[in-house]
């Protein structure tokens, strides 16, 4: 089986780590964030399916002149010296690899902050098709004060500042700055310049690859036991029963639950699509009438989403107690997640709560399965497309757990869930036919909690008013609201009024992210 060619980044507590591994995924390169003092030969001798071809150090707020600075251990320093596998340090793994080589470090007198120009100088492999002045993100209060020895100067700063060295015998190269965030110029050449021609990657991460690795590791890890999987509907989800199904076939049990707080018509879309066209062992339970009932009269978002939390492992545990010889448990956990649940001093206690089933595995007695724990959202589409998933499903907007319980500003009620329904259903449909859905992040219809005066025919009504959201983003973190041309905002919002009984006035949301959130609650 084919091996993936593979950079280890050992996180030293940078805000930007994360974006290393993504900048790197782009390129199909197989990367993995671990914590700084992750023992580096350990990891390797178990893990079959990689072979090491870098490292990369990455930033951090701490100062390595301070106390209780995180290190390298011995053992680690030593397996960098004694295997000759190249080595990147990024700001903070920058004065770290000067300083375990030899190098000399001081405070700063001219601390550099945000954008600066640097001089590239010479001719170093990170450089290639790289300009002579580069702006470049800094973001530091120590310098060099003398390299080690046999280490020559790459770059400087506008303040004679050293901005890169290399040591291209030892295979070790330093960057004072962040190529990684987006104000670097070249700062995702400068990785693939690392990872192409520095460590020679050849052997790319792979679709079919990773869905062949993946399937030999699941079929040793749950034999013949029984595997359920709480199937919503969403992508993570649904990706990670299709790849289980393959892997197991009928010893996969899916459980669907509706909550009566989806889009319209999701639940009778998700069976007919996983158990009439894919031929999954799928467990239907309607359970809305139980949800409605607990939200009654229910206002505070928080409040919401432990009711729905609560009232979804307790009905899913009821029905997983009818299945006999359940052993393990599938979950849709993706890379952000673990990265997030994981600190860079070593394990963190605190799950994340937004976790598909969190909580399960501990109530239920129950072992995990996380076959897509390694991707980012996008690889999980191409793995989705890969394994037969339709265009329509793998592209769908994210959609929140809690459902449409945090899109009504006010108490639950079928009605209104029902005209929630109803409204996004003209939304989303309007998008598709107007070219427009592919375009968006996330779209959808909030249920405000005030009603307002209007005209319809030759009355005065008093009904509900609709605010649309649509962003723009890559990743969640931040986003833009999406700029609408008069036509479709005139087109949607008569539609929906003329349509949707109950509602008289509809508003678009034009704030960003930050400062406002994607979701309302």
């Amino acid at each position: 089986m084919k091996k993936f060619d593979y950079i280890l980044i050992l996180d030293f507590g940078s805000q930007y780590t994360q974006l290393i591994a993504r900048k790197l995924r782009e390129s199909s390169v197989y990367c993995e964030i671990h914590p700084f003092h992750q023992d580096i030969e350990n990891l390797i001798s178990g893990n079959s399916s990689v072979n090491l071809r870098g490292i990369i150090l990455s930033g951090g707020p701490a100062s390595v002149l301070g106390k209780d600075s995180p290190a390298l251990s011995e053992k680690n320093l030593n397996f960098i010296k004694s295997r000759g596998i190249p080595v990147l340090g990024l700001c903070y793994g920058f004065h770290l690899l000067a300083k375990n080589f030899g190098g000399v470090i001081h405070k700063a007198k001219h601390r550099e902050y945000g954008h600066t120009i640097i001089k590239v100088s010479g001719s170093s492999k990170l450089y290639p098709g790289i300009k002579k002045d580069l702006k470049v993100w800094m973001s530091h209060g120590d310098s060099i004060d003398r390299l080690p020895e046999n280490f020559c100067v790459t770059a400087k700063s506008k303040n004679g500042i050293i901005s890169s060295f290399e040591n291209p015998k030892m295979k070790l190269y330093g960057l004072q700055y962040h190529p990684e965030v987006h104000h670097t110029e070249c700062g995702k050449k400068i990785l693939d310049n690392f990872a192409f021609r520095i460590c020679e990657v050849k052997n790319l991460f792979e679709a079919k690859s990773f869905i062949d690795t993946k399937i030999k590791e699941i079929r040793e890890k749950a034999g013949k036991s029984t595997v359920i999987c709480a199937l919503s509907g969403g992508v993570d989800s649904s990706v990670a029963a299709m790849l289980m199904k393959k892997a197991i076939g009928n010893k996969l049990v899916c459980i669907h639950i509706d909550n009566g707080l989806m889009r319209k018509n999701e639940s009778e879309s998700v069976v007919k699509l996983f158990r009439k066209n894919f031929k999954f062992n799928l467990k239907f339970v309607d359970a809305s009438d139980i949800f409605l009932k607990r939200l009654k009269k229910v206002i505070d978002p928080e409040q919401k989403r432990k009711i729905i939390g609560r009232t979804f492992i307790e009905i899913f545990e009821k029905e997983a107690k009818k299945i006999e010889g359940v052993k393990y448990l599938v979950q849709g956990t993706l890379y952000p997640d673990v990265i997030e649940s994981v600190s860079f001093k070593g394990p963190s206690v605190t799950i994340k709560s937004h976790h598909n089933v969190g909580g399960l595995p501990e109530k239920m007695n129950l072992k995990l399965i996380e076959p897509l724990r390694e991707l980012f959202k996008d690889e999980v589409r191409i793995i989705g497309k890969k394994l037969g998933l339709p265009d329509y499903f793998i592209n769908r907007h994210p959609f929140p757990g809690p459902g449409l319980a945090v899109r009504i500003l006010s108490d639950i009620t079928k009605d209104k869930t029902s005209l929630l329904k109803d409204v996004d259903d003209i939304f989303i449909k309007g998008l598709k036919d107007f070219g427009l859905y592919n375009k968006i992040w996330q779209a959808f219809a909030v249920l405000l909690p005030v009603q307002s005066v209007g005209v319809m025919g030759d009355e005065r009504s008093y009904e509900n008013a609709i605010a649309l959201r649509a962003v723009t983003s890559v990743d969640g973190m931040t986003a833009d609201f999406y700029q609408f041309e008069k036509e479709f905002l005139t087109y949607i919002s008569n539609k929906i009024i003329n349509s949707v009984k109950g509602v008289n006035r509809v508003v678009y949301d034009i704030s960003s992210k930050p400062p406002a959130t994607i979701e309302w609650e």
